[in-house]
């Protein structure tokens, strides 16, 4: 079947299985619980169906439709964009850079959550990836030859 929506569980569990190549019967694959989501993938894709859902109990589902999804993340791609351009226009190494170049910059970002204390980089380590502080306070801290 053409997947037209997405499914959120309210309530209840549901088992999800799929009929490989070769062979007749289902082969179970997850089971679902209240918050969770299914449909995605026909959404993202544009395609028909993957596995089987099947209700185990009574379920409540909310349904969010192909059109409000599109809406709803790219509506949150814009804005996250929007926020990362502004923050870039604030650090002295990229704020002379183009406009389209901000956006292609803050459209490769992904947002790294730390806690206090948690170390984001060690010394000694590969420098393989860029850190922009957006938020909080760091301190850095190096190791000196004596």
């Amino acid at each position: 079947e053409q997947g037209d929506c997405l499914y959120v569980i309210g309530q209840g569990t549901l088992s999800c299985s799929k009929i490989f190549p070769g062979k007749t019967d289902p082969t179970f694959l997850k089971q679902y619980q209240p918050g969770e989501a299914f449909g995605e993938l026909a959404l993202l894709y544009n395609a028909p169906r993957a596995a089987s859902i099947t209700a185990n109990d009574d379920c409540v589902l909310w349904k969010l439709d192909r059109d409000t999804f599109n809406h709803i993340v790219k509506d949150a791609s814009q804005r996250r964009r929007e926020k990362y351009e502004e923050f870039l226009t604030k650090v002295p190494i990229f704020e002379t850079m183009e406009p389209y170049e901000r956006s292609k910059l803050a459209d490769a970002f992904v947002e790294k959550k730390v806690s206090a204390g948690d170390k984001i980089i060690t010394e000694g380590e590969p420098g393989n990836e860029l850190y922009l502080l957006q938020e909080g306070t760091a301190i850095a801290t190096k190791t000196l030859q004596e």
